[in-house]
């Protein structure tokens, strides 16, 4: 099997198929059976080419300048110095030098012309990097590609006084050939076109989650996990050494009213985010090119379910009614996050291929099932998913605390809760709060833009965050802890510490995404890669490759250290975040290498730190 010549992410020239041009192009994949080079062209064209249709830039470099060095302009001058300037010449030697001299000039004309195409074109750098071309660009590079593409007439051109063919005959010639030219670009321009679309809806072939078998697990083992967890908390005595908690009876498990009750949070949360309150924004492109819009007013819903949880108050609703329900409303979220999913994955079958998510493509139901077929299932302009990431569940995590914390003052007959009871709730509640505020970053997130809606993301959103993440508020009712200021300030330094680096890591980033060339950032250095992004290597992002997964795993540890050290149970939200946030990270990792080539290896050099620093 020959040996590979050129590495992803490598720079080179290739071949424009079906013409003799060359750009410059990067080396994304090579398939070891077809023995092909996958580049992408600066106006992001992807297309597969033999290794005979690339070269190296040196290549064209040298021969830049042997071409130079040969110039007919030199060769010119160094013979007229020769002839001494005194000699007569007759009228027939003078005729016949001023003909090869004015040949000699139209000659050089053209190698001066091969010479402007071996160079990188200015036009396609402008054009890869997003900026606007002008009409004198534009018309400049036509005549060089027409001159390009037709060598034979170009020099017939040239050398017209010469030739003997009739014009009409050449122009006509030059019509046709064009015509050719033109009608094979757009063949090949509809073939790179449909390649790209067979691309994105091709099958995948990395499954994760352990494949069939782990996903097939996981359905069952996540609801038995949040059952697990919950009803440990209801123990006396919730230590590991209690292990298996006593079952409750499978009807108590399940009441209508909790069910409707449920139904009804659901469904005036959608209410919410179908208000025309709110800007609107566009989401990143999808593989057709097509960019969805999205109504940002996360953080309006949020100020209007206060509103109503108020009023509910103020008319003496017992709003402690949550922890007595517990586990009915688990239940109750579980079952509804089961049947969306199912209404999900029926309606996947008939999406378009190019609108099935590229992680949730295999093939496989089970798998398909459970990490999503379809990437952006919506009703009308009704998004599903982007509604469910931040709606229903989170903003149900702190109605669930704020319950917690009426029951604990009506349970053990407080007028004012428990300062662990407050530090977990105001920790939280900002934590909540910042995520609707900063609603619009959630489009850049791979839950977004590469996972599909499937059970995975319906039972994380409904059923996971609102009720394991609450896990500590619902621990400290049955077992309150009681802590001193001086440590309950410690705690707050804590969580505030890694709140400003979530946030502050987060806010580089997105303002540098948004202009990198913004003054304010004039002290950030970054790697330029070919997409035409740059990668941090200043700031937060050089400290660690994932600053913003380091301040959540602070924050989540500031949540549970109120609870205190009498049982691991509060704590396993931080073991938990800890194995999310190493999964995710690797995830990225694989993402970022496929899409950055030689770029990220670089950045890995420079930060070699992933989370924690000086150690992983």
């Amino acid at each position: 099997m020959p040996n590979r010549r050129f590495a992803d992410g490598e720079v080179v020239m290739g071949r424009w198929p079906g013409s003799v041009l060359y750009y410059e192009v990067q080396v994304t994949s090579y398939d070891d059976v077809s023995h092909l080079y996958t580049v992408k062209y600066k106006d992001g064209t992807e297309l597969a080419l033999k290794e005979s249709d690339i070269r190296s830039q040196s290549s064209f470099r040298q021969r830049k300048s042997q071409s130079s060095s040969s110039s007919p302009s030199r060769r010119s001058s160094s013979r007229s110095r020769s002839r001494s300037p005194g000699r007569p010449a007759k009228g027939r030697r003078r005729s016949s030098s001023q003909s090869r001299e004015h040949k000699d000039d139209k000659k050089k004309t053209i190698s001066e012309t091969n010479l402007v195409l071996l160079k990188p074109s200015e036009n396609n750098t402008r054009r890869y990097n997003g900026e606007p071309e002008s009409t004198e660009r534009n018309d400049t590079s036509s005549i060089i590609s027409e001159q390009k593409l037709k060598p034979d007439l170009e020099i017939a051109r040239v050398l017209e006084q010469y030739s003997l063919r009739p014009r009409k005959e050449e122009k006509k010639r030059e019509e046709i050939y064009s015509e050719k030219k033109i009608f094979e670009t757009k063949k090949v321009i509809e073939k790179a076109s449909l390649k790209s679309i067979e691309k994105a809806s091709s099958k995948t072939k990395e499954l994760e989650f352990g494949g069939r078998i782990g996903t097939f697990t996981l359905i069952f083992f996540l609801p038995a996990t949040v059952l697990y967890l919950l009803l440990m908390c209801k123990q006396d005595d919730p230590s590991l050494m209690n292990f298996p908690p006593p079952l409750p009876a499978l009807e108590s498990l399940w009441e209508a009213r909790v069910f409707g009750v449920f139904l009804l949070w659901f469904f005036l949360q959608a209410l919410f985010y179908l208000l025309p309150i709110g800007k609107v924004v566009e989401g990143l492109p999808l593989s057709n090119g097509r960019k969805l819009q999205y109504r940002i007013n996360g953080f309006y819903a949020f100020v209007m379910t206060a509103a109503v949880i108020g009023t509910l108050l103020y008319f003496q609703f017992e709003l402690h009614y949550l922890y007595d329900h517990f586990l009915q409303f688990a239940v109750a979220a579980a079952a509804f996050s089961m049947v969306l999913s199912i209404y999900l994955y029926i309606r996947s079958l008939k999406a378009p291929k190019e609108e099935l998510a590229p992680g949730g493509n295999s093939g496989y139901f089970v798998y398909d099932f459970f990490t999503g077929h379809e990437l952006n299932p919506r009703i009308g302009s009704f998004d599903l998913k982007y509604f469910c990431e931040l709606r229903p569940g989170l903003i149900g995590w702190v109605v669930i605390n704020l319950a917690m914390l009426l029951a604990e003052m009506k349970i053990h007959n407080q007028s004012m809760p428990s300062l662990s009871m407050i530090l977990v709730n105001s920790f939280q509640l900002l934590y909540v709060v910042d995520a609707l505020w900063n609603e619009e970053a959630v489009l850049t997130t791979m839950d977004i833009t590469h996972d599909g809606f499937g059970f995975m993301l319906a039972f994380g959103d409904l059923v996971w965050v609102p009720f394991v993440y609450s896990l500590q508020a619902f621990y400290l009712v049955g077992h309150p802890t009681a802590i001193s200021w001086p440590v309950a300030a410690a705690i707050t330094i804590l969580n505030c510490v890694g709140y400003y680096i979530f946030r502050s890591a987060n806010s580089q980033k997105n303002s540098f995404r948004r202009n990198p060339a913004d003054p304010k950032l004039a002290y950030l250095k970054s790697i330029p890669t070919a997409t035409g992004k740059g990668l941090l290597v200043t700031g937060w992002w050089g400290f660690v490759r994932h600053p913003n997964y380091l301040g959540d795993i602070i924050m989540a540890l500031a949540w549970s250290l109120p609870c205190g050290f009498n049982h691991i149970l509060p704590y396993f939200y931080v073991i938990y975040f800890i194995c999310l946030l190493v999964h995710r990270e690797a995830r990225d990792e694989h993402h970022c290498k496929q899409k950055y080539g030689l770029a990220w290896e670089r950045y890995c050099q420079r930060v070699p730190y992933r989370i924690f620093p000086y150690i992983y």
